[in-house]
């Protein structure tokens, strides 16, 4: 009897979470897919349109310079962060109280409220009076927000800030699993530090950089509060990405089944991500890394 009633009971306590997941994601999604195949004004009377919007948004340039734009954003902030998050990591000391004192430095972006992080390097970045501004200045960088190049660079700036603290602590967390006996043995042998790095350390630190960097490609992916706040888009349309773009048309325009349409198609784009990561990559690397 037991044994029937755990799966019952284990049923039970996932329940709120089940809720919840319902309430904020499965119910707003319907409504959306609702939009996207229907044609309304001011959100009163609806006509079904079928596919139209979904024709409107995959013909239209404004969309693919957009998804262009946010794909771009997003490796070049996951090329930036990955390697200084494992850098980082490794240089940290393995125990102690300088440990713990920086870990809990390191993690202190990551507990700040994204709109805050927004508007701190809104203030960071301001000619004559930002930090970085006159610290740039210093060497001869001219960190305007009205030319295009320095835009993205404060962005990249602010998402590395913010975000490589989570890299860091992934792979911390990993390096501190390997035995010590490894170090050993490698010292024995008078294995280089990169050897050491190659052969010991990013086997164990393979797995977590697959999760982490799933993690900061969707989450690089649908940017939206921080960017807005630091340049709104500007100049021109050279910092609007998919998550901007789908707000101005769902929102400030109230084209809602166009906006629908392009949410949707947004959300298939990070599924379908999510799902070759959870199906493919990382299985593929788990069924490597035992058969090693």
């Amino acid at each position: 009897m037991s044994a029937i009633r755990k799966p019952s009971a284990a049923f039970a306590f996932l329940l709120p979470a089940l809720l919840v997941m319902t309430l904020c994601g499965v119910i707003p999604m319907l409504f959306i897919g609702f939009y996207s195949l229907n044609d309304t004004f001011a959100g009163n009377d609806f006509v079904w349109v079928g596919l139209q919007w979904y024709r409107q948004v995959l013909t239209s340039s404004d969309f693919y310079w957009a998804l262009a734009r946010s794909l771009g954003f997003s490796a070049l902030v996951l090329a930036i962060e990955i390697p200084l998050g494992i850098y980082i990591a490794l240089r940290m000391p393995a125990k102690g109280w300088r440990a713990s004192a920086l870990i809990v430095i390191i993690a202190m972006p990551l507990l700040t409220p994204t709109i805050v992080v927004g508007y701190l390097w809104r203030s960071l970045v301001l000619p004559k009076s930002g930090l970085v501004y006159e610290m740039l200045n210093t060497i001869g960088i001219n960190l305007s927000l009205d030319h295009p190049v320095t835009a993205w660079m404060a962005l990249v700036m602010m998402d590395v800030w913010h975000w490589t603290s989570l890299i860091v602590l992934l792979c911390y967390a990993a390096l501190r699993t390997i035995p010590v006996d490894y170090y050993r043995a490698a010292r024995i042998d008078s294995a280089s530090p990169w050897s050491i790095f190659r052969h010991i350390q990013l086997p164990r630190l393979r797995l977590v950089l697959l999760i982490a960097i799933l993690l900061r490609l969707v989450d690089s992916f649908m940017i939206y509060t921080e960017a807005y706040v630091v340049t709104k888009g500007r100049p021109g349309v050279t910092t609007t990405f998919l998550s901007n773009e789908l707000v101005q048309t769902a929102l400030i325009q109230f084209d809602l089944g166009e906006g629908g349409a392009m949410a949707v198609i947004y959300f298939l784009i990070v599924a379908a991500v999510s799902w070759l990561f959870f199906t493919r990559i990382i299985p593929a690397h788990s069924a490597d890394h035992h058969a090693r």
